[in-house]
């Protein structure tokens, strides 16, 4: 095409020399200075336009799940023009990983995109190191924050100046990724081994409760002194659902004050206390459970969608069911979630907005939930009825069970500090999980520490 432009581009120049010479007028020896020709002869030479270049991070359970974001990151790449995608899995479960997010910000080394826990997001908002992209969201045609769950959308659209929410808050902090609600990952062959009642049937009854859990938990704890009826991972997820489903949890109802020492949240870490000390069913807590589990050694082993991934490649038989309901009628569940959120120090944040929506189309969560990582955080019947159809395991929908349970939505502490917070409460729980600490010491002095936080 350039070739045939520079053939007319002279051609014209001829057939003007032409003219001249009929109409008397010496045709010149030399072709005039032109600006054509020449810029013609620049563009054939001009430089291809340079891509991109965007890393972003998530913070994968297990090996399995980081094979799953660096298919999702090449799918991508290849599919936004001018955009090139390096993917950084980064830490596991634990505070490190905002820690090292934070420090990265601050040093000018972060990624340009990156996953952070709902709980985060108040925290890396104030401190000014992700970015507050409502205009970015603004000047996009079909975007909606209502397509998202409301839980979500709640605290990263909320305005710290305003205190108003929603689509017109004139905030907006990223966009979730995904949800989750726990569930017990069950090894079936140990179940039957022990004799012991099938969780599901129990949960398709509705006897499936804090008694009926332990007594399985007794049962196939029985089977061996290597052998555990119940595993958790040492973070505030798991250890709050026992909290929650005897009708307490870590804040009152404006997330504004402790409620650590309510009668509720006693009860349940005495109940959750008593797995690890007085029936020795669970595994050490501190320790990581999924090893166990995934060696054929751990009866139910409670974590969220995410584990599925790494759950899939085990030998035995298994499936999930929800948690048991407590004292409080309900399991107790977290509506979790997590956003990608963008960089305040990225030198491309149109791009990094284009990445962080093509991370939360329909059709990109539905590879992940295929995949197993997750359940998309779009709300439609479509994506349900989907979700169900992503086997193994067999029982999905143990997890919108969870979902439909009231679960108590993760989020940050507009009004504190989250990171402060559970740099308080992790470790007392921890104490009375290992013996180390009394229920009723910690009742007497932790709200006096965890309160400390709050700013209201």
């Amino acid at each position: 095409m350039k070739d045939s432009l520079l053939f007319k581009a002279l051609s014209l120049f001829v057939v003007a020399a032409f003219a001249l010479a009929a109409c008397g007028t010496p045709a010149p020896t030399e072709a005039p200075a032109a600006t054509e020709v020449p810029a013609t002869e620049a563009a054939m030479t001009e430089a291809p336009m340079e891509e991109i270049s965007l890393r972003w991070r998530t913070r994968p359970d297990n090996q399995e799940e980081i094979d799953v974001y660096s298919q999702i990151s090449e799918t991508l790449d290849a599919e936004l023009e001018g955009i090139a995608l390096t993917y950084e899995p980064g830490g596991t479960e634990g505070t490190n990983y905002q820690e090292q997010l934070r420090a990265e910000v601050a040093a000018g080394t972060a990624p340009d995109v990156f996953w952070i826990p709902g709980t985060d997001v108040a925290d890396f908002a104030n401190r000014g190191l992700i970015l507050n992209i409502a205009d970015l969201a603004g000047g996009t045609e079909g975007f909606d924050v209502d397509a998202f769950y409301p839980g979500p959308m709640y605290h990263l659209t909320y305005n710290p100046e305003t205190d108003a929410t929603g689509a017109d808050s004139g905030a907006l902090w990223g966009l979730p990724r995904d949800v989750s609600t726990f569930a017990l990952y069950l090894n079936l062959d140990l179940i039957e081994e022990a004799g012991a009642p099938d969780p599901r049937e129990l949960a398709a009854s509705g006897e499936w409760n804090w008694d009926t859990f332990l007594e399985v938990a007794q049962k196939t704890r029985a089977l061996g002194s290597d052998i555990y009826g119940y595993g958790a991972s040492a973070w505030w997820g798991p250890y709050g659902v026992w909290l929650n489903a005897a009708g307490g949890g870590f804040f009152n109802a404006e997330r504004n004050a402790c409620a650590l020492n309510t009668p509720g949240s006693l009860e349940g870490l005495e109940f959750q206390r008593s797995l690890y000390q007085d029936y020795d069913v669970a595994t050490p807590y501190g320790e990581d459970p999924e090893p166990p589990f995934r060696a054929g050694k751990v009866a139910m082993f409670q974590n969220g969608r995410w584990a599925t991934p790494g759950v899939r490649t085990v030998e035995f038989n298994w499936d999930v069911v929800e948690l048991p309901k407590g004292p409080s009628g309900t399991m107790g569940n977290w509506l979790f979630w997590g956003a990608y959120v963008i960089n305040a120090k990225t030198e491309q944040p149109e791009a990094a907005w284009k990445l962080m929506q093509a991370l939360t189309t329909a059709n990109t969560q539905g590879e992940i939930a295929a995949l197993g990582a997750n359940i998309p955080s779009r709300v439609s019947q479509e994506a349900f009825d989907a979700f169900l159809t992503f086997t193994p395991p067999a029982n999905n929908q143990a997890f919108l069970n969870g979902l439909a349970d009231s679960p108590a939505t993760e989020g940050p502490l507009w009004a504190g500090s989250w990171p402060e917070y559970d740099k308080i409460m992790g470790p007392a729980i921890q104490a009375v999980l290992t013996g180390g600490s009394t229920v009723e010491d910690f009742g007497a002095t932790i709200c006096d520490e965890a309160g400390k936080v709050f700013t209201n």
